[in-house]
């Protein structure tokens, strides 16, 4: 499940989607889930949180994508699963690739023409892609041990 997950961001992201888009539609689809918001709810966080070199769309579309299965629907809910997987999901992507922030992966501004030029001379989608894959796969395995851990 998690290379098919993983690939299928891929894809979403190479239609026409976002890096966050692709991580959350990819995600719910590996989880069964269905909803008119999704990936809706994500365009926004593209582009490191809609071009401002924040955090990078990939990990915040897994992030929403954890919280699929281990969130909250009541305020009396306990917070650790979710927050103890968000924490290993960021701790396991900045090792993999040096950092969470967008601005610092792909090294421009897009909030500039001058960065998004930039950034489509260097094929730095190619770069994004990657990281996307990486964030679906990384969110797929954790909540892997999430599900396995509730059947057992």
């Amino acid at each position: 499940m998690n290379e098919k997950a993983s690939q299928r961001s891929v894809e979403l992201f190479q239609s026409g989607f976002f890096c966050a888009e692709s991580v959350l539609q990819a995600l719910a689809e590996s989880q069964g889930i269905q909803s008119d918001l999704i990936p809706r709810i994500a365009t926004g966080f593209c582009s490191g949180i809609s071009r401002t070199g924040g955090i990078c769309g990939a990990v915040s579309g897994a992030i929403m994508g954890i919280n699929l299965v281990a969130g909250r629907n009541s305020p009396t809910d306990s917070i650790e699963v979710s927050y103890t997987l968000t924490q290993e999901l960021i701790s396991r992507f900045e090792m993999q690739y040096g950092s969470i922030n967008c601005r610092q992966l792909i090294g421009c501004d897009l909030a500039t023409d001058e960065g998004q030029r930039y950034f489509m001379e260097n094929q730095l989608m190619d770069q994004c892609l990657k990281y996307a894959e990486g964030a679906t796969s990384i969110a797929v395995s954790l909540v892997s041990e999430v599900n396995n851990s509730k059947t057992t």
